[in-house]
């Protein structure tokens, strides 16, 4: 038996467990589809799947609460794959190796998957529930949030009979969400020329890694170093003092996670190799002292490798390098109406140059749908100037903050009177789903809570379990004082 599953409350920790067994990354959510919909027919409930792949599994009130208003508790299915470079792990196949370590559960080499886990895991309980008092509940388990919402999206009305929507993919026990970003995805593509490797070169590999990345949102704020940014600004100083050749460079493999690993192949003139490899290494010190607060793993260094048959024609490595290297990341601006909030940022995610074919992908996030359209045709132009081709997709709504919701008011009495302190209210600079559910069905009433989850969308990922323990039973408490219709 997990030592996860000896946990309180258990029935979470169960359901959560059982959750960690079962492959779900984005896009491939089949299997964890079919489990929650046997789980929910196995309860004799009310269960459907949508054309989507999101599943809805209805319950009746409880004796005396049938009066009460219809709660659907809302999670997504999917998760973020994501692991150490040394961890041989298949998330398509391999369970995920849970653990406690002190007073947090966390994963051996890999993403744990909390996001969005332990809030499906939430809602299972309830429908299993004999014990609770709550009035009508539906489950919403929507599929594939982490890589375009498709499940969000493509929920149709008419399916959900709720009034009152309770989201519990947040990460901050004890505050109240009520607004979140919106987003869109910047993709550039280009072929570009490629010529012989020219003779007298020796070739490197230089690799950036032991950065901590995360969510691209919640942790954006953070100051901490992206792998892309850091690889093209050596490749540019390299470029002008020692004439190289760029073979290939990788970095980033998700539009949601902070790029934590990066590459090139370069190739270097023979006789300056001594001279090359002290400026790696002088670059590791710069990179070290910048980040040291931030990133104190962080490691830059250069190993010699077989010299490539192909390089990227100078005129086009040129304008390559200086796209990516004047891609904007991090906050743009923070919030002027909520302070504390980031307004509008970047993720230059994923960074892909090899064998002719060019591609930069970046993530824009804003609470303001004028200035994430602004900032995506900001890049756009960057890469327009090297005769990219860009497309700008998968654009989701923010959620507007409501301060007069009932949910949010009835939220912070139950809160307060179970454990003798107001909740902050808060937005997040993360795409919840909440506007796009709420865009569909615009007379939910909608809040966002959940544990305290830290190092989403990289194999730091852990829960707390205290405050698990905490989430569980004020839901459980608000459930019981949902008013009446």
């Amino acid at each position: 038996m997990s030592e996860i599953k000896k946990l309180q409350p258990a029935e979470i920790w169960k359901n959560f467990y059982a959750l960690t067994r079962i492959p779900r990354p984005s896009k491939k959510e089949a299997e964890i589809i079919a489990y929650i919909k046997k789980f929910g027919e196995d309860l004799g409930l009310e269960t459907l799947v949508d054309e989507v792949g999101n599943v809805i599994i209805k319950k009746p009130a409880t004796p005396g609460m049938e009066n009460r208003k219809t709660v659907v508790l809302q999670g997504h299915l999917d998760m973020v794959p994501q692991k150490n470079s040394d961890k041989e792990f298949d998330f398509e196949k391999d369970p995920i190796e849970s653990m406690v370590d002190g007073d947090w559960v966390t994963a051996n080499g890999t993403t744990l998957g909390a996001d969005n886990g332990i809030g499906v895991a939430a809602a299972m309980a309830v429908l299993q529930s004999e014990n609770l008092k709550h009035g009508p509940v539906e489950a919403l388990f929507t599929i594939d949030e982490e890589t375009g919402m498709t499940g969000a999206f493509g929920l149709k009305p008419g399916l959900l009979d709720g009034n009152i929507l309770i989201n519990m993919d947040s990460e901050d026990e004890g505050e109240m969400y009520v607004g979140c970003a919106g987003g869109i995805d910047v993709n550039a593509e280009k072929s570009y020329g490629e010529i012989d490797a020219p003779s007298g070169m020796t070739a490197y590999k230089v690799v950036i890694k032991g950065l901590k990345g995360g969510h691209s949102g919640i942790d954006i704020p953070h100051g901490r170093a992206n792998a892309n940014k850091i690889l093209f600004r050596f490749l540019m100083q390299a470029e002008t003092d020692f004439n190289i050749h760029i073979a290939e460079a990788a970095g980033g493999d998700l539009r949601n996670a902070i790029p934590r690993e990066s590459h090139a192949v370069v190739l270097v003139p023979s006789e300056l190799t001594g001279k090359f490899e002290d400026f790696v290494d002088n670059y590791n010190n710069i990179y070290r002292n910048e980040f040291a607060e931030t990133e104190p793993d962080l490691n830059f260094s250069c190993s010699k490798t077989d010299v490539p048959g192909k390089v990227a024609d100078k005129t086009d490595q040129y304008r390559m390098i200086r796209a990516v290297f004047a891609t904007p990341h991090g906050v743009l601006r923070m919030s002027t109406s909520m302070p504390g909030l980031v307004e509008t940022s970047n993720n230059l995610a994923v960074v892909e140059l090899k064998s002719g074919k060019f591609a930069a992908r970046c993530l824009t996030r804003s609470s303001v749908d004028t200035a994430k359209e602004a900032t995506a045709w900001q890049i756009a132009g960057i890469y327009h100037l090297i005769d990219a081709n860009v497309t700008l997709e998968g654009a989701y709504p923010g959620w507007k903050p409501n301060m007069d919701s009932p949910i949010l008011k009835k939220s912070l009495d139950v809160y307060n009177n179970k454990f003798g302190k107001v909740p902050e209210i808060k937005a997040i600079h993360a795409g919840l789903e909440c506007g796009l559910l709420g865009g569909v069905y615009p007379k939910l009433d909608m809040i966002s809570f959940g544990p305290t989850i830290r190092f989403p969308h990289s194999p730091d990922e852990k829960v707390n379990i205290e405050t698990v323990d905490k989430f569980w039973k004020f839901l459980v408490a608000l459930l019981e004082e949902i008013p009446g219709k």
